[in-house]
């Protein structure tokens, strides 16, 4: 089987990382995604492109925000935000759930100062 170009694998990459980092396995995340083995181990080795519905689906598995999977996967553009949003999201030691709601808090206080 031939690989997808360059957003597969790295999709599937990012996935497999994200799996690893929350300790859970690729058959337990088959199961939480609702997604076979299979398919999902074809993903992670960049042999299939999953659409935006299965990008949903691993993202809930994972406990994460879809749009982070669909901005790695390239189907939305990386968010703007400025300096303090591209640092939140350049953070390796945090969890995608983690920079969400950080980056939730800070555009709650961006919105709270402008209207005043």
């Amino acid at each position: 089987m031939e690989k997808v170009a360059g957003l597969g694998r790295d999709i599937g990459e990012y996935i497999k990382q994200q799996r690893s980092n929350a300790k859970i396995s690729l058959r337990q995340l088959s199961k939480l995604a609702g997604v076979s083995n299979p398919y999902l181990s074809q993903i992670e080795r960049g042999l299939r492109k999953p659409s935006a519905e299965i990008l949903q689906q691993i993202a809930k598995g994972l406990r994460i925000s879809a749009e982070a999977l669909y901005v790695q996967a390239g189907i939305l553009d990386l968010p703007t935000g400025g300096p303090v949003a591209d640092a939140i999201r350049a953070d390796n030691s945090l969890s995608e759930r983690q920079k969400q709601v950080l980056l939730d808090v800070y555009e709650s206080f961006r919105k709270e100062n402008a209207a005043i």
